[in-house]
């Protein structure tokens, strides 16, 4: 015995406790009264195979010994007194893997100080308040030139420190709405996953009675069934089993599949999936005593460790298929590394649109900072020339302070430019987006489990779904049936059939369905019967109701104990056999399963009047012809119901199926009728409109599948479409050595629509075929949906995988991303509908952030230089900053889906964020706020007749000039966050502005702050309270935006082109750096190759080119396409210069045009 120091040592104090225990009545209370103590159950369980059943035979006798000292019985399981089951907690422990502890409040403030400019700040605001407590010595601050102090009465100097002391205050109110935004996400995602584990539930026999209880309530000495696609929750050892299988990769990452039974192999871990079969085990270790749960108590880590594995290695694969195809230059050695680079960096778990938000982001930042720096720089140059140069002043040393005062006031100025520039709302908008998102989908029965999985389903493409429960309602009734060699077309009366084959039949179904499935009475009066376990059988089940016969006296008479041998269902057999012994010893085989499969081991039938006859392949092609081939072009699902009796001398040897389940008699063949929910073909139009290809992916026969295809409306009389069975689908798309070819799958899947009896490994190959493929220019994002433990692969390899929360398996659940609580496939419309919302949301925030950072760092940038002062004082800037980044992104992120999203195409992959129309808006907004701030800067002392408060002396009072320009600057702000809520040129910016109550009140609580800021903020805010008149001309020239908005919006986006040159020409760096940073990434080899001004004026030349189409582009498909054609011309045009001018690397060039379709990504086709 190969076992470890500690794992014998443990099983050595085991086995010394027990005869102690036997003996003394004291010792065996500690052990809570049970027969057997914790630590007995838990050296058992680290045992496997035949050690483990000898160690039962030892210490229990057997597996029924054990039982009974944990007081349960194998049959009725335990009694539902809570107290005993209270008990047994406190002795066993709970089923229940404490979570992480979530960071707590200050953590999180402590990280959200450790933001770059935030700390630049902190530093500034301390110099800037130890220097305002300096009092040089009065007499000689005079000489010290650059106006000194000017006429410093003594509250000013006092008041000095107030803008070190403001700013310190801002940055905390920055701090603490960052850190309390992350506490609640945090907080909701805790919330998320409390509720996904208490959605999981699980079969265990309390009182007799098989009943659903949430896996946390599992205690020791539970008696569990286990059946097909479980997700074990706890450890236990097996009592009765049916062909049952583990897969006990999770726990040794032996990838094969375990065989377990009662007299081999009996021990069962938490953690491990059922992946065929059924059976029963007793519950003998839970929670942090489990085998799963002894490894997450090693990693100290519980859940949340668990979740990001999953989740990056589901990320990686999605990544993989966009990082495989590294372009190669000739001489190899630069792109090499570059790839090598890149795959060393650690996956983060970033969505498509948070990587597009991240680079964006970054961007912005290093325009800013490079923005800063200069207005720094130039303010410093400025003093120094004018003190030192022009009025040739000398530097005392008395003086120093005063000038460090000024370089500080520079350096604040500089930073202030920077906080701005920074659009640190763009994370704070994704994560709230999402949230709320999240938090909705709850109601649209979408529960999602991965955050992401939330936006790209707004950018899905294709959608594979399974029939069976999605589309269909999962609620199994024959309609019809072929008894005794007559087609009924209803439910016929018990006296049309032979009493032989009734008798036949009522025994085949009875005994031949899993004894979970059952039909119970209905939950209210008058309604249908409630169908538990298996929907196929329960309808075979409720055939036999309809025939006045019962299934219960015969599973009395045959308990589930009795039964000699079971063939469990599985995907590749597709059928279900069950052997019981007769009372004359020999044996009796009933076997059901899908016709045609079935059929072919026939080679009787029961005739007329209830006699065998052969049944040839002649026999067989009529019936398909006559009775399934009808069937099933009514949609109704086929099933063979047959026996066969073996006899018991020689005893069959059991483990040869092929010999066993052949030679068959067939009894009956029934159609049952699973109807299409009413909802789904609404829904299905829905997806067709909104640009997404529903593919129905299912098991079915191709008749059925292609009859509920049709009632869908996933095929339409007179398209052009494929409907294909998983055989034909792998021989079309293999080539002669049996692989699978990307080009092959390319031919298909565009216009393949059905996909029947097919198996979990096609379903795979489709998904992961659609995802690699180039042929269209978009690059396919694909959602799945699946139930059963086989789906998992496919889930798995989506972009976003459905898992269905009532009939869904828990294999099928770990592998999705949203979990479909209603199992309903209008469900799925909801969650594009939100993954839209999201991304429009984002777009939103965008063109409100970016407007406000263009303006705001030109007007500090150009007032400094030539002012010497920024207009907006650093605490306004803060101000603005705090009602941009998180009251927009609150604002802005939260607004309700509306149905209209669903009436655009997807946006592709590589969709810029920015759409022309939002640079239109963007600069559009950006010229009017200028003008009028410049205006009010320059000539506004004399519109308002008041005293001008450019060039005031370092801590002079605040001016209302300044206040007005700062009051005009927020107000435009606040209009413009109105027409922000539509970007795609809508006219209506207030369309459903009520819905959304957030809105509104963010809004309104701004203007409301704004009020009392510039009335009663004084010298912190640098604010002077303005008259009536005064504000009603600021808000004159606010309201002004939203007339301005409606002009911008008539301006028709194909006269743009001069627009984006203005948008190179002026001072909006951002812009173009994000511009080019986009192109920078799809094109980056190519331009290696070339050199920078060589780009430009091919880029230059190439506009010019494209000027003429991009009009006509415009006016035929909307900007949207547009922007997109005018990417691609770039791209193809910067491929053929590379052919050109560097003839070495035509390998090169050649790899990235192959990338580049799925780069430039924009139209489906037509």
């Amino acid at each position: 015995m190969s076992t470890t120091a500690t794992m014998g040592e443990m099983a050595n104090s085991a086995v010394e406790f027990y005869p102690k225990q036997g003996g003394g009545g004291a010792e065996a209370n500690h052990a809570g009264d049970f027969g057997v103590t914790l630590e007995e159950l838990r050296a058992l369980m680290e045992l496997r195979g035949p050690e483990a059943l000898q160690k039962i035979q030892e210490s229990f006798g057997d597996a029924e010994g054990l039982c009974q000292r944990l007081k349960s019985s194998t049959s009725d399981g335990l009694s539902d007194n809570p107290t005993d089951l209270e008990k047994r907690r406190q002795t066993f422990g709970q089923n229940f893997i404490p979570p992480k502890k979530p960071k707590t409040f200050l953590q999180l403030v402590w990280e959200a100080l450790q933001d770059v400019t935030l700390i630049i700040l902190e530093i500034a605001a301390i110099i800037s308040l130890g220097l305002s407590f300096y009092q040089p010595p009065g007499h000689e601050s005079e000489g010290c030139g650059a106006g000194g102090v000017g006429v410093e009465d003594e509250g000013e100097a006092e008041a000095g420190w107030i803008e070190g002391a403001a700013i310190l205050l801002s940055v905390i109110c920055v701090v603490l709405v960052t850190a309390f935004n992350d506490w609640s996400k945090e907080k909701q995602f805790r919330g998320l996953q409390s509720r996904i584990e208490l959605e999981q539930r699980f079969a265990v026999v309390r009182n007799g009675n098989v009943i659903q209880i949430p896996v946390a309530e599992m205690v020791v000495g539970d008696m569990a069934q286990v059946k097909y696609g479980d997700l074990l929750p706890a450890d236990g050892v097996l009592i009765q089993a049916n062909d049952l299988k583990i897969d006990e990769s999770a726990l040794t990452g032996e990838s094969d599949h375990v065989r377990k039974s009662a007299d081999k192999d009996p021990m069962l871990l938490s953690g491990t999936h059922v992946m065929e079969g059924s059976g029963r085990m007793l519950v003998t270790a839970v929670g942090v005593n489990s085998q799963s749960g002894i490894i997450f108590t090693l990693l100290g880590a519980g859940e949340g460790e668990e979740e990001k594995k999953e989740k990056k290695a589901k990320k990686q694969d999605g990544a993989v298929a966009m990082e495989m195809q590294p372009l190669k230059s000739a001489e190899g050695g630069e792109v090499e590394e570059r790839e090598k680079k890149k795959s060393n960096v650690p996956k983060k778990e970033k969505s498509v649109l948070q990587g597009k938000l991240t680079k964006l982001a970054v961007q912005i930042g290093k325009a800013g900072l490079v923005m800063s720096a200069i207005t720094v720089i130039i303010l410093v140059l400025y003093f120094v020339i004018e003190t030192f140069v022009v009025t040739r002043r000398k530097w005392l040393p008395e003086c120093t302070p005063i000038y460090v005062q000024y370089f500080v006031k520079f350096f604040i100025i500089g930073v202030t430019v920077l906080v701005v520039a920074v659009p640190e709302g763009l994370p704070l908008a994704v994560t709230i987006s999402l949230a709320y998102s999240v938090k909705k989908m709850m109601k649209d029965n979408n529960l999602v489990r991965h955050l992401d999985a939330c936006e790209t389903m707004g950018n899905a493409t294709a959608i594979c779904s399974d029939k069976t429960g999605t589309l269909t309602t999962n609620r199994m009734t024959v309609v019809q049936s072929f008894i005794n060699d007559q087609h009924f077309r209803e439910i016929p009366d018990p006296s049309q059939i032979s009493p032989n084959t009734l008798e036949m039949l009522v025994n085949a179904i009875s005994i031949n369905c899993a004894y979970t499935s059952k039909i119970m009475p209905p939950d209210v009066e008058g309604g249908l019967p409630k169908q538990v376990g298996n929907k196929t059988e329960c309808g075979l089940l409720g055939f036999l109701l309809d025939l006045k016969s019962d299934y219960a006296p015969v599973r009395e008479q045959i308990p589930e104990e009795k039964l000699y041998k079971v063939y469990t269902f599985n995907s590749v057999r597709k059928s279900m056999s069950t052997v019981v012994q007769m009372p004359d010893g020999s044996f009796r085989l009933y076997s059901k399963g899908a016709s045609e499969i079935l059929l072919k081991k026939c080679s009787s039938i029961l005739g007329a009047n209830g006699e065998a006859r052969s049944f040839k392949p002649r026999d067989r092609d009529e019936m398909v012809k006559k009775v399934i081939e009808p069937m099933a072009c009514e949609g109704l699902r086929t099933i063979c119901i047959a026996y066969r009796d073996l006899p018991c001398d020689p005893e069959p040897d059991w483990d040869n199926e092929a010999e066993i389940v052949t030679d068959l008699t067939c009894i009956t063949v029934v159609g049952i009728e699973d109807p299409v929910r009413p909802e789904v073909p609404e829904a299905i139009r829905k997806c067709q409109k909104a640009g997404i290809t529903v593919r129905m992916v299912t098991g079915d026969n191709i008749n059925t599948a292609r009859a509920i295809a049709a009632k869908c409306g996933i095929i339409q009389p007179g398209d052009d479409f494929l409907c294909l069975e998983g055989k034909e689908f792998n021989r079309r798309i293999r080539n002669e050595k049996g692989e699978i070819e990307q080009e092959r799958i390319d031919k298909i899947w565009p216009k393949l629509r059905v996909l029947a009896r097919s198996s979990p490994t096609d379903k795979h190959t489709l998904v992961k075929g659609i995802i690699d493929s180039t042929v269209l220019e978009q690059r396919q994002v694909v959602a799945v949906t699946g139930d059963g433990t086989n789906d998992g692969p496919a889930l798995k390899k989506a972009d976003v995988g459905f898992a269905m929360g009532i009939a869904g398996t828990d294999v099928a659940k770990e592998a999705s991303d949203i979990i479909l609580t209603d199992d309903n496939f209008s469900s799925i419309v909801k969650a594009v509908m939100w993954g839209r919302n999201v991304y429009d949301s984002i777009s939103k925030f965008l063109q409100f952030q970016l407007t406000v950072n263009v303006v705001a760092v030109i007007v500090a940038f150009t007032g400094a230089c030539i002012t010497q002062d920024s207009p907006l004082k650093a605490v306004q800037m803060l101000w603005v900053n705090l009602i941009m980044d998180t009251f927009a992104s609150l604002a802005l992120a939260t607004e309700p889906p509306t149905e209209s999203l669903l009436l655009r195409k997807p946006y592709g992959r590589n969709n810029p964020l920015i759409s022309l129309t939002m640079m239109k808006n963007i600069l559009g907004h950006g010229v009017y706020q200028l003008v009028i701030i410049f205006t009010l800067l320059f000539v506004g002392e004399k519109i308002f007749d008041i005293d001008c408060g450019r060039n005031a002396p370092l801590h002079s009072p605040p001016s209302e000039h300044y206040t007005i320009i700062f009051n005009t600057f927020v107000l435009m702000q606040l209009f413009n966050e109105i027409n922000a809520r539509k970007i795609h040129g809508e006219r209506n910016v207030f369309d459903g502005i009520f819905r959304n109550p957030i809105f509104c009140s963010i809004v309104l609580g701004t203007f409301g702050v704004q009020i009392v800021i510039v009335q009663f903020g004084g010298k912190p805010f640098s604010c002077a309270p303005l008259n009536l008149e005064q504000w009603l001309w600021c808000l004159f020239v606010g309201v002004g935006e939203l007339l301005w908005g409606q002009l911008i919006a008539t301006v028709p986006t194909s006269h743009l082109k001069c627009l984006k040159e203005a948008g190179h020409g002026t001072g909006t760096d951002d812009m173009t750096e994000d511009e080019l940073a986009e192109d920078e990434e799809e094109i980056d080899h190519a331009e290696r190759e070339l050199r920078r001004g060589q780009i430009l004026w091919f880029r230059g030349l190439n506009r010019i080119q494209t000027q003429m189409e991009v009009v006509s582009t415009f006016k035929r498909s909307g900007s949207f396409q547009g922007a997109v054609r005018r990417r691609s011309s770039v791209l193809s045009q910067l491929h053929d210069v590379t052919n050109i001018s560097t003839p070495t690397h035509v390998v090169l060039s050649t790899a990235n045009a192959s990338v580049a379709p799925g780069n430039a990504g924009g139209e489906s086709v037509p």
